[in-house]
């Protein structure tokens, strides 16, 4: 006759899966959110009860997430790009030129264009930061403002406008599948693509350990220099698709554009959990810190809270997650040290 194994209490499936989403950075970041839509929806039903409201939501952080999760890849390996904004903006404007220049010219074309394009940049970043040996802030410094030169001094005064783009590429940035915004759908395509690659791959594994610790990694014999490669050509082709969709999405494009997107795609990754230093984080948090900065941008107006008050907020954000970061890695390091000596 036999017995059940009685099973201990939170040691079950769904106790586990509870545990963990209850404990999980991305809960408190989702719960977040949450409450500033409730909040502003409140204050004003059109907030997320009208059409545009609930279109916007979704529409507005896209292309953010998409520079976001290029720029959470990279922190893992504990580096940092700050070019992405400016190619954007390069990419942006050389997809309206290829459409004027080349009549006729395939959207799947021009789609190849931006991510190539972007890509290419992203190796010129990646090879830099991996051979010369230069922090990856001094060298995404530097070609930050190449890049966004090199934009100025081909667009000049001049730009693009709607009526040079043709209608159905026009048609990408306000279309909609079921009620979803087609710019939306193919964000959350990329986000998926991205967190399969670091969570099943043994390469996408491969950058927490070089982020962990890169010293350790040489030792162990991992390419560290082909994946902080990999990352930096990732982050650039993604910023290259987000430049693409720019244009779909405002039409018009001038050198400005994409001015500023590397700190919020860095502050999107660092709020949502990825760790400055490296080693720690997911492509999930970075995507919903997007989603998150950009509805407190779209939130606060509606609250009567000025701009200044408005950026303090989102950097209160930033240091609150780095903060948090730190304790939680004290913390993890207290624990293990605890199990050490328990195990003597």
């Amino acid at each position: 006759m036999s017995t059940a194994t009685p099973v201990r209490p939170g040691t079950s499936p769904a106790a586990k899966l509870v545990s963990h989403v209850a404990t999980a950075r991305e809960s408190g970041i989702v719960l977040a959110l949450v409450l500033i839509i409730v909040v502003a929806t409140l204050n004003n039903p059109t907030f997320l009860f009208s059409p545009d409201g609930f279109r916007d939501l979704l529409l507005t952080p896209s292309l953010l997430l998409l520079v976001a999760v290029g720029q959470a890849i990279v922190i893992i390996t504990r580096n940092v790009d700050l070019s992405v904004g400016s190619v954007v903006g390069l990419t942006a404007y050389l997809t309206g030129r290829l459409f004027i220049d080349v009549p006729g010219l395939p959207l799947v074309v021009v789609f190849l264009a931006g991510i190539v394009v972007g890509g290419i940049l992203g190796f010129v970043n990646g090879a830099l930061v991996a051979y010369a040996k230069v922090p990856a802030l001094v060298i995404t410094l530097g070609t930050m403002y190449i890049y966004r030169g090199v934009n100025v001094a081909w667009a000049g005064s001049n730009r693009v406008n709607a009526s040079d783009l043709p209608a159905d590429f026009r048609g990408l940035g306000t279309g909609q599948i079921l009620g979803i915004p087609i710019l939306t759908i193919l964000a959350v395509v990329v986000l998926l693509v991205a967190a399969w690659y670091l969570r099943n791959l043994r390469s996408g594994r491969e950058l927490y350990a070089i982020g962990s610790d890169p010293a350790a990694a040489h030792l162990y014999g991992l390419k560290v220099n082909r994946r902080i490669i990999g990352a930096f050509v990732t982050s650039g082709a993604l910023a290259g698709l987000a430049g693409v969709l720019y244009a779909a999405r405002y039409g018009t494009v001038a050198s400005n554009a994409g001015f500023g997107w590397e700190l919020q795609a860095i502050g999107a990754a660092v709020i949502g959990g990825v760790a400055i230093s490296g080693g720690v984080g997911t492509v999930w948090g970075a995507a919903i810190g997007a989603y998150l900065l950009l509805t407190i941008n779209r939130a606060l107006p509606i609250l009567g809270i000025d701009d200044f008050w408005q950026r303090a907020v989102v950097g209160a954000l930033i240091l609150g997650a780095i903060v948090l970061d730190r304790v939680l890695a004290v913390r993890q390091s207290r624990k293990l040290t605890a199990e050490r000596e328990t195990g003597r």
